[in-house]
């Protein structure tokens, strides 16, 4: 099998900016000449580790404003701005219906795609479900209902879930972040040598593409 050039990706399936980073990486890749010698691969991160569901129902909006401690105008004005960005990304985020959720257990199932090759599915599914369908990845039965949808077995999912699997595989990748000195995600590596933090545009993930392309050549038998 040929080698191909590596670029990691760390990010939270309930961050906003990473799912338009992933656009905005898809539409560099789509305009990049050897996309198809590039093997993009997504690791996981947890913005908010801590979260406890709350003792009452909470949107979205009430949530970022409880844990940011801002007015809830303020919150609901934030998440505008931001559904903006993501329609001109070409998505459609739907706040009203966000579920705050814990993603540790989201993280785990994406782990287990990714053993399965479905990685990259899985990903595209769960940031889906959160931003635009609005489905609670707190539970066990949406969480396999959606793995199912990318090509897991539910049954298998829901089993994996009721245990520890892949949770330490989930804490490597934290761990890796960490030791790279990841604060915030979307965090792109490119070739083990560039980094790209942030939904940057197209245009800037397409220059460090070739960038990273020319130093990996350069370094092939």
């Amino acid at each position: 099998m040929a080698q191909k050039m590596k670029v990691d990706v760390w990010s939270d399936v309930v961050c906003p900016f990473c799912y338009i980073g992933k656009r905005h990486y898809e539409a560099a890749m789509a305009r990049f000449a050897h996309a198809a010698d590039v093997e993009t691969v997504w690791h996981s991160f947890q913005l908010n580790p801590d979260f406890k569901a709350p003792d009452k129902p909470e949107n979205i909006y009430g949530f970022l404003a409880r844990v940011k401690n801002i007015p809830y105008d303020q919150s609901v004005k934030m998440h505008q701005q931001v559904a903006t960005m993501a329609s001109a990304a070409g998505l459609h985020y739907n706040f009203d219906k966000v579920v705050p959720a814990g993603t540790f257990a989201a993280h785990r199932v994406l782990q287990m795609a990714r053993k399965k090759g479905l990685g990259a599915r899985a990903e595209e599914a769960l940031f889906k479900a959160y931003f635009t369908e609005g489905r609670n990845l707190n539970s066990t039965d949406e969480l396999a209902a959606i793995a199912a949808g990318v090509g897991l077995d539910a049954g298998a999912v829901k089993q994996m879930l009721a245990g520890k699997d892949y949770g330490a595989d989930v804490q490597a990748d934290i761990d890796e972040a960490a030791r790279l000195g990841v604060s915030g995600v979307p965090f792109f590596v490119f070739h083990h040598r560039f980094a790209v933090s942030g939904a940057q545009p197209a245009d800037t993930f397409l220059n460090v593409l070739e960038k990273a392309w020319k130093a990996w050549k350069a370094e092939q038998p």
